[in-house]
């Protein structure tokens, strides 16, 4: 009898097993369908806008660019990619508008947006009057400015001293005696004693010890070239000896012209991330060239989560980060949105960093922006590169 109860037991358990399983892959095979239907209606429906946002956003991320080929053809995306008119941007920086001046002012000075961060655009006049009225109170140097956009919230750093402002890296590991796997940004913080950090240029994530250990084009740390390969799109975004900003195409070099670059423009740091769009990618790098605004030639319009860095004419560096991908209920930025912020904040040059679940800011010992990814949403993703602010 105690056989036969134990028997009947074990049955009913496995019967509501079995409804449990019936009912999860019900449950996940309705998601599934109304995840296909909806993003079909993205890219078929009667909004063009909304068409265009969802392709570039999914072809902005690193994991999920396949879905939109569920969709379209390669000649769909890019007609949907490629619908700007195509006018070319600057490929280098113009050292000569920027003057670097005015770095060993107190730390306690108010920035004066009139002599340091006029805005160049149409922009929001209360944003460059409530930046002028901000004081440096705790002396660190650094005026933290919040922003809140239509479908994002960002933080945007305002450092006088451009020469503060360092590209830190885990590459070679040896020189940090660490496996091959990168560091988040706080930990980047605490390896260099930095105040501030954000995460830099592009990189691989493959499987096992070199989860974000390897960088993707071209790493320059303290005037050494650390990594040098570059490829077709590649920008390099960084920093020459007199503390200017350079924004400069190198894709089309071979690693040992760009290491000649780097000694005649005497570049101390740099990283670089892609500006192409080829119907499976929708990256971009240069935002402002020069004071000109560039002309994102259809891409730019996805919103993401976004890492930039900017300078005005003075030598004042801006590095801005937004939250995106369901962050507090966030879309996140688009490329215009980076470029008209880097306007209003007096930028004459700007770029796009590696963004969506790299952007991360770390500032005075805790996170302000992290990554929406599920495994970092309290942290950030390793990384072989980040631009750090000394203190």
């Amino acid at each position: 009898m105690e056989n036969e109860k134990l028997k009947q037991k074990k049955k009913n358990i496995l019967k509501g097993f079995g409804w449990v399983l019936a009912y999860l892959a019900t449950f996940l095979a309705v998601l599934f369908l109304f995840l296909y239907v909806l993003m079909w209606m993205f890219c078929n429906g009667p909004s063009r806008s909304a068409r265009e946002t969802f392709v570039a956003t999914m072809l902005e991320t690193g994991n999920m660019k396949f879905v939109v080929s569920w969709y379209l053809t390669e000649e769909e995306i890019l007609e949907i990619t490629a619908t700007g008119t195509g006018a070319p941007a600057d490929t280098i920086t113009d050292t000569s508008l920027v003057t670097v001046s005015g770095n060993e002012a107190s730390s306690d000075e108010t920035v004066n947006s009139s002599e340091a961060l006029t805005g160049t655009g149409e922009g929001n006049d209360s944003s460059l009057s409530a930046l002028d009225s901000l004081v440096d109170e705790d002396g660190d140097g650094i005026i933290l400015v919040p922003i809140t956009g239509r479908t994002f919230e960002a933080q945007l750093m305002v450092i006088r001293d451009p020469s503060r402002v360092q590209l830190a890296t885990a590459y070679p590991f040896s020189s940090m005696e660490m496996e091959k796997n990168g560091l988040t940004v706080g930990e980047y913080c605490e390896a260099f004693e930095a105040l501030a950090a954000v995460n830099a240029g592009e990189f691989e994530t493959p499987s096992g010890i070199n989860w974000g250990g390897r960088p993707i084009g071209v790493v320059v740390c303290d005037g050494q070239v650390q990594f040098n390969e570059p490829s077709p799109g590649d920008v390099m975004v960084g920093f020459n000896e007199n503390n200017i900003l350079i924004i400069a195409e190198v894709g089309h070099m071979t690693p040992d012209e760009f290491s000649a670059f780097v000694a005649e423009n005497g570049i101390r740091d740099g990283a670089s991330f892609k500006d192409i769009s080829d119907g499976n990618t929708n990256h971009f790098t240069r935002l402002i060239m020069n004071g000109t605004p560039v002309d994102l030639d259809g891409r730019g319009v996805g919103a993401n989560p976004r890492t930039a860095i900017g300078q005005c004419s003075d030598g004042t560096v801006l590095i801005l980060v937004t939250d995106g991908r369901g962050s507090a209920g966030h879309l996140g930025a688009t490329g215009q949105d980076l470029i008209q912020i880097f306007q209003e904040y007096g930028a004459v040059n700007a770029a796009n960093l590696d963004g969506g679940s790299s952007s991360s800011l770390y500032f005075d010992g805790s996170y302000r922006i992290t990554s929406s990814f599920l495994p970092n949403s309290d942290a950030s993703r390793r990384l072989p590169t980040a631009f750090i602010v000394t203190r």
